[in-house]
């Protein structure tokens, strides 16, 4: 019914509405290229960075403190082993992306792969697969669903997360923990892509097929030193990146808006548009 002369789709639903009756999409440039602009029927806002917002700086600053982190014990994790992990609900995973997660566990001495009971029916099922494609049974460990903000303190407890994700990719990352991520056509599956870029460390974590997406994983494993080097970056990133400055996000956000308004004000259709930080028709910037 149209009750605003302006409507806006943001994060209710990661792609297009296909509503004629919603004029803009708020995404990036890297969740939501122009050379995609033909799957949407809304106009793409690009705001700077990511278009995923968070507020971890104001809830969960404890994560960034040493002393008060959880210990793998304290979840039956085993203490000896390289951890990969997905915090997704069960249904996000496809056989493709399972047989390699496979592949990688079979690849990696002493490794195993940490998912959630995202319904616990998928338990059995999945366990029964990996056993077929032959990894052994304590190579896969299940834990509960836990409240949000002890996932994220318990994040931390993996080495590697394997990933396309909103906010579970915006927990992990928050937790210290770079990822690995496969962008693909759909919004859905470029968002860690771009919390990755956010960070500033984003072509460390970004791969482009499902080839390298499993060469990635492997080498990151083998290769300690490096990994810790990385997640070192990401810990150190954490306060000064544009992912999680919520304040500034909020800024660029306004900036969206005004942009609109002002198309309409001046009687022109909305349009494709980036929102740029030094854009002086924005009254931040005056």
């Amino acid at each position: 019914m149209q009750p605003a002369p302006i409507q806006v789709s943001y994060m209710g639903f990661p792609g297009t509405t296909g509503a004629d009756y919603i004029d803009y999409l708020v995404t990036d440039e890297f969740v939501s290229p122009l050379r995609y602009a033909h799957i949407y029927s809304e106009k793409l806002v690009h705001l700077p960075h990511c278009y995923f917002v968070n507020d971890y700086k104001q809830k969960n600053r404890d994560v960034l403190d040493p002393h008060c982190q959880h210990k793998r014990s304290d979840y039956g994790l085993p203490e000896d082993k390289f951890i990969f992990a997905c915090f997704n609900q069960l249904y996000k995973m496809d056989p493709e992306i399972f047989n390699t997660w496979c592949n990688i566990l079979k690849r990696v001495p002493n490794s195993a792969l940490w998912l959630l009971r995202f319904p616990a029916a998928g338990e059995t099922r999945l366990r029964a697969y990996a056993a077929a494609q032959g990894v052994q049974p304590e190579q896969i460990i299940f834990t509960d669903v836990a409240m949000k903000h002890e996932h994220i303190r318990r994040s931390a407890l993996a080495d590697l997360p394997l990933c396309n994700a909103h906010t579970t990719g915006t927990d992990v990352l928050w937790a210290g923990l770079p990822m690995v991520t496969l962008p693909l056509e759909k919004m859905a599956t470029r968002v860690a892509g771009s919390l990755c870029l956010a960070t500033g460390l984003g072509e460390e974590m970004i791969v482009n097929s499902m080839k390298e997406y499993e060469e990635r994983a492997v080498s990151l494993a083998l290769n300690r030193l490096k990994l810790r080097a990385l997640t070192n970056k990401l810990k150190a990133a954490r306060l000064t990146c544009p992912l999680f400055d919520t304040a500034r996000w909020v800024r660029n956000l306004e900036r969206s808006y005004f942009k609109m308004w002002n198309l309409y004000c001046s009687g022109q259709q909305p349009q494709h548009f980036k929102v740029t930080e030094n854009d002086f028709d924005f009254p931040y910037n005056r």
